[in-house]
């Protein structure tokens, strides 16, 4: 049953939870953590854990793709970012970990907009996913709604496996007087390879993306470390509920389509173990990590945490972060882990979880039993 709350006389709103607010419960099982599958397969791509790297340029370089491919994950690649608009982007990446100023400076933004002003280059798309390719690890690449129209025969031509579609919300249908929108759903079934979108927050708008034919959806706004979208927009929605939603839209739309199951990824807002963990148990199929992973020391932000909210060319809204850096990617994922913060060994924890409350695989711990503290 779902209570609202009156906020005053003219309006009502609906409670929602946050990850902060949710603990599982240990059921009367357990297992030993060698005995649990973290496994995640989407379409006919098999992954060891169910982990992907958001598409922000201090998380994911080719380099860092091909890595977390080969420890089991997925890396998807920001096609608007550096390593499309510069031939060698290692300069500019040099220059962004060393700007001087507070996190939220207005130089540090103003300087941030000025280096993604640099034109996006086709050849350069071209060049980035085949290194990946090259590395024989499963190719992913994004671009934001705006720009698929421009350069998805691009990134199609170029070979790669798993499309991505990611704004900070991204409906089934936009509507605008001004540009021809993307028919999402018509240019989905042209579309030879799957494809994953978002963000969608809740029930309804999950449910017309899974209807155009997506693979996946992404729920959430990502970049929860370095976003300031709730301030700039006065949009949020806590994670906890927002994944609870969508899954329920999963549910429903199997039923509409008489079984056609797609996945639900949480983007944003899952920066420990504990979290992905009850991102999983809310009903997740895998997470898309941006903050966690900037911790590695192979990450392209050398310490430095930002997404492209950050240097958005109108309206920024989001920032420069500080990150510790806890150990190498493969240790941020599988250990051994030497702080007892949650920041590393991900999939371990995640592994020791599911141990603890008795589960074998993924799908069996969305069944899990919740408590909510708030």
């Amino acid at each position: 049953m779902t209570y609202e709350i009156e906020i005053g006389r003219g309006k009502r709103g609906r409670r929602a939870y946050s990850l902060d607010e949710i603990s599982i419960v240990p059921a009367r099982r357990t297992r030993d953590p060698q005995d649990v599958s973290v496994k995640w397969q989407i379409d006919a791509y098999q992954f060891e854990a169910p982990v992907i790297g958001a598409p922000m340029d201090s998380v994911m370089s080719p380099e860092t793709a091909i890595a977390l491919g080969k420890l089991g994950g997925l890396g998807v690649l920001d096609l608007e970012g550096l390593w499309t608009r510069y031939e060698d982007p290692q300069p500019i990446l040099d220059e962004i970990a060393t700007l001087e100023g507070s996190v939220i400076d207005p130089n540090t933004t103003s300087r941030l907009q000025e280096l993604y002003s640099a034109p996006i280059q086709a050849e350069l798309i071209t060049a980035r996913l085949a290194e990946i390719r090259a590395a024989g690890v499963t190719v992913a690449g994004s671009l934001t709604p705006g720009r698929t129209q421009e350069f998805y025969k691009t990134v199609i031509a170029a070979g790669v496996d798993i499309f991505v579609i990611r704004g900070t919300t991204v409906s089934a249908e936009h509507v605008s007087k001004t540009t021809e929108s993307l028919n999402l759903k018509q240019f989905i079934y042209e579309l030879d390879v799957p494809v994953i979108v978002g963000g969608a927050a809740g029930y309804t708008s999950a449910l017309h993306l899974m209807r155009t034919g997506a693979a996946g959806v992404l729920v959430g706004f990502g970049g929860g470390a370095s976003t300031t979208t709730q301030r700039a927009l006065g949009i949020r929605s806590p994670m906890a509920s927002a994944i609870s939603d969508v899954a329920a839209a999963r549910r429903d739309y199997m039923d509409e389509s008489g079984g056609r199951y797609v996945h639900v990824i949480a983007d944003g807002g899952m920066g420990s173990s504990g979290d992905i963990v009850k991102a999983i148990a809310m009903g997740a199929d895998a997470v898309m990590l941006g903050a966690a992973l900037s911790r590695a020391a192979e990450a392209p932000g050398q310490g430095w945490h930002w997404g492209a909210e950050a240097h958005h060319a109108e309206l920024p809204r989001g920032h420069r972060v500080k990150m510790d850096t806890v150990g190498t990617l493969d240790e941020v994922l599988h250990g051994p882990a030497h702080r007892a913060d949650g920041s590393s060994n991900l999939v371990g924890a995640l592994r020791r979880a599911m141990a603890t409350t008795g589960y074998s695989d993924l799908k069996e711990f969305q069944r899990i039993d919740v408590i909510v503290s708030a």
